[in-house]
């Protein structure tokens, strides 16, 4: 069994500690959908989803201490995103690419995206972007694999969780503890490619 999920991952952290990670994933073998990992100040794991279906894939293949099931919006307007949900208000400054960026948009997606390139890669990512893996378990017997094809900086952000200010923008630190691999510290929307194998149960 192989999944791909094709999209944008948005990492953050901000001025409170808490750190918040947003996937707007376009295509999927569940649709298109986008869902919030949130990591407090005390270390208190949030998942909002919204529906139960990406709420069950996401426990298997994540660690949470608490599962919300809510709608969640997310609308880009060109450097501006916005994203929504009744726990959350966020609102993001998306920059240019980064050296990364521009390295990656450089070579061909299709290798970028492809198992073999990420367990490649896997050992220079941890040396070079503290927390970050493009490969590991994802529970029940699977493995999961990210392929970036473009990263871009978070230049600012605000909002709200649990109606309790963010604060300003702040690297991802410490690393987000919800799988194997954390967003980079630098703030960053990346394009990736997630591809799922192995059983599904």
């Amino acid at each position: 069994m192989r999944q791909r999920f094709e999209g944008h991952i948005a990492g953050v952290g901000s001025g409170s500690g808490t750190r918040v990670v947003v996937g707007h994933w376009h295509r999927t073998p569940m649709g298109a959908f986008a869902d919030v990992m949130v990591e407090t100040p005390t270390g208190h794991r949030v998942l909002l989803a919204p529906r139960a279906d990406v709420a069950a894939f996401v426990e298997t293949t994540y660690r949470f201490d608490e599962v919300r099931i809510e709608p969640v919006e997310v609308a880009e307007r060109g450097a501006d995103w916005q994203v929504s949900a009744p726990s959350l208000t966020l609102s993001l400054r998306i920059g240019r690419s980064t050296v990364l960026g521009h390295l990656l948009r450089r070579l061909p997606p299709r290798l970028l995206t492809s198992p073999a390139w990420c367990r490649l890669v896997d050992p220079v990512a941890r040396l070079l972007l503290r927390g970050v893996r493009t490969t590991g378990t994802a529970g029940a017997g699977r493995r999961e694999y990210y392929g970036a094809t473009d990263v871009r900086a978070v230049l600012a952000v605000t909002g709200t969780f649990d109606g309790h200010p963010l604060g300003p923008l702040r690297p991802v630190h410490p690393p987000c503890r919800f799988g194997f691999s954390s967003t980079p510290r630098r703030p960053s929307l990346t394009t990736v490619v997630t591809t799922v194998t192995g059983r599904t149960a």
